[in-house]
């Protein structure tokens, strides 16, 4: 298999993980978390609506990223473009709690989270920092 071909399946997959990730934490959003978030004490109610937010920021760039490297794929765009800032991943500041700083990570751990929402939390933020990996390559 061709270096190009592995790089297309690979993010195929990729499309495919993050998709599913997408839809899978939009209906526990949508439809568990509120459930799970009230018998939480009030701090730990406005951490799980933030970490909740988080997982949509994330699976958003993430989303974003993954089409336009398809879009690069099918020929609709050149690989300049999709290098360009506008086009990269973003939202390093709020998605990765290590860039974030240790204060906004310290206040979260210390709120007890749903276990559903801190699966949901680990999984959009592997998915990220493994599509961060890959914008990088991109300079």
């Amino acid at each position: 298999m061709s270096q190009s071909v592995a790089a297309v399946t690979y993010l195929r997959s990729t499309f495919e993980e993050a998709l599913a990730l997408t839809r899978e934490s939009r209906d526990y959003i949508a439809y568990q978390l509120p459930r799970d978030r009230e018998p939480l004490e009030p701090a730990a109610q406005i951490a799980a609506s933030c970490e909740a937010m988080r997982i949509t920021a994330r699976l958003t760039q993430v989303m974003s990223w993954l089409l336009i490297q398809r879009a690069v794929e099918a020929g609709e765009i050149a690989p300049e473009v999709a290098a360009a800032p506008d086009n990269r991943l973003g939202g390093q500041d709020v998605c990765d709690p290590l860039e974030a700083g240790p204060l906004a990570l310290d206040e979260v751990q210390d709120q007890a989270l749903p276990p559903r929402l801190d699966e949901l939390l680990a999984r959009s933020l592997t998915l990220y920092q493994r599509v961060a990996r890959l914008d990088s390559q991109l300079t």
